[in-house]
């Protein structure tokens, strides 16, 4: 039975929003001073009231002193507690050694405030943490780098945090620099690091000293893909083959799914599920609305100084009817609006596909045109190609002389259903498996 390394109970975290204080001390003690002595707040914000004037107005206004407590229900109270939210709360589990764990979610869902609480750069609000053995965490660029040291100085330094001797540093130095593939710039301060140079020898040195527990965030994606794979590589190695623990946050499901056997799905700061890596995966891709045929595309925060951008996506039988999902086999189409703000040259517009594991699986682009301003649109037309069950994230771009001027990424979904017998022929039924189904032209040539 494996051992328990890591027991997480209750673990709660809150926040107050806005700013808590000036940002530095000594405006901090400007700020005390002042309160102590009766007069302003030297550091408020402009339109903001002095909390000593508001105290001597309402003094002015009544009669009556008598202090009174807030009602729970009334606004007073209830903007207090809106001051206050909570990133996480009552997360309850364990992991034993040698577990890879994958810890999934939308953006603000509370991943990168359980990893923090977990390498203990924050406290948490509520709670108990047991942990047995070092931990070494990889959550941001630099994270425990020291900008005006050298890599090499760097390396020694992290290596005594984890609690190694000089010895055992020098002993696994060389392997770290290889990995890394900083060599040439060991010597060199790692403020003036590239972020991918950072990234790397970071994750070299966080999966060479022998940690117990590696913890990685989203961080690898500042990598190029290669690294990725051998980032991936490296930590299932130390996984399976040196028993430790690995806590891996990611929004690449592909990789997650390589790499983790356990997943856990957080919401809104709550556990919404744990299990074994495939249904947590299933749960996620599946828990995102796929019932929709027309769809709204985000705009940009400078859509009034763009030449262009798409407002509209629809999902469409071949006679314009919408379709909340697709038929396997079935044609279809997508009709996308878009408005032209000024006239453009060599426009187009792309469409692209990738599958719920984040693996690109086809992009259209239009035939190049001009066109002058005014509202369009264009209708993409699949009566060829058949894809697979399963859903799709659709990527729409908008370009001008290949320069982009309205890109959004998987803001829609495509949903393809069972398989309609009718229309697709046997051979494809019985031979073709994967996301795209057309069969391929075989012959037998006797040698």
């Amino acid at each position: 039975m494996s051992q328990t390394i890591i027991k997480i109970e209750n673990i709660s975290k809150q926040y107050r929003l806005g700013n808590i204080s000036t940002g530095t001390v000594s405006r901090d003690l400007e700020r005390w001073l002042a309160r102590i002595r009766g007069k302003e707040d030297p550091f408020l914000k402009i339109g903001q009231e002095n909390i000593l004037n508001r105290k001597k107005k309402k003094k002015t206004e009544t009669t009556v002193p008598a202090i009174q407590t807030a009602d729970p229900g009334s606004s007073d109270a209830q903007k207090s507690l809106s001051d206050f939210v909570w990133a996480l709360k009552d997360i309850s589990f364990e992991v034993n050694q040698g577990d890879t764990l994958g810890i999934i979610g939308y953006n603000g869902a509370g991943k990168s405030t359980l990893l923090k609480i977990l390498s203990q750069i924050t406290a948490p609000t509520t709670g108990s943490i047991k942990i047995k053995g070092r931990m070494a965490s990889l959550l941001e660029v630099g994270t425990g780098f020291h900008p005006e040291l050298t890599g090499r100085e760097n390396i020694f330094l992290n290596g005594a945090i984890l609690g190694m001797t000089k010895a055992e540093i020098k002993k696994k130095f060389d392997e770290i620099i290889d990995f890394s593939g900083v060599e040439q710039y060991v010597d060199t301060p790692v403020k003036r690091y590239s972020s991918g140079m950072y990234v790397r020898l970071a994750f070299a040195v966080a999966a060479h000293l022998e940690p117990e527990i590696l913890v990685v965030d989203e961080v690898l994606a500042v990598g190029d893909a290669d690294f990725q794979k051998k980032c991936l590589r490296k930590m299932k190695d130390v996984s399976i083959n040196e028993g430790r623990t690995v806590l891996f946050v990611s929004h690449n499901m592909a990789a997650v799914q390589k790499l983790c056997t356990r997943g856990l799905i957080l919401l809104n700061g709550q556990m919404e599920f744990s299990g074994p890596i495939q249904q947590v995966i299933d749960r996620y891709i599946n828990s995102n609305d796929d019932s929709m045929a027309v769809w709204s595309v985000p705009l940009g925060n400078d859509t009034d100084k763009s030449k262009g951008y798409a407002y509209k996506l629809q999902i469409e039988d071949l006679n314009g009817n919408l379709l909340n999902e697709v038929p396997v086999g079935t044609p279809w189409q997508i009709r996308i609006s878009f408005t032209i703000c000024s006239k453009v040259n060599y426009f187009i517009l792309a469409i692209g596909f990738r599958n719920m594991l984040d693996v690109n699986i086809r992009t259209i682009w239009s035939p190049r045109t001009d066109l002058d301003e005014g509202n369009y649109e264009m209708v993409f037309i699949e009566d060829k190609l058949i894809f697979g069950e399963g859903k799709m994230k659709i990527s729409i771009d908008l370009s001008s002389y290949e320069k982009s001027i309205h890109y959004v990424e998987d803001f829609a979904f495509i949903n393809f259903t069972a398989i309609n017998n009718s229309i697709i022929d046997e051979r494809i039924i019985r031979t073709n498996l994967g996301t795209i189904l057309n069969p391929m032209e075989t012959k037998i040539i006797k040698i």
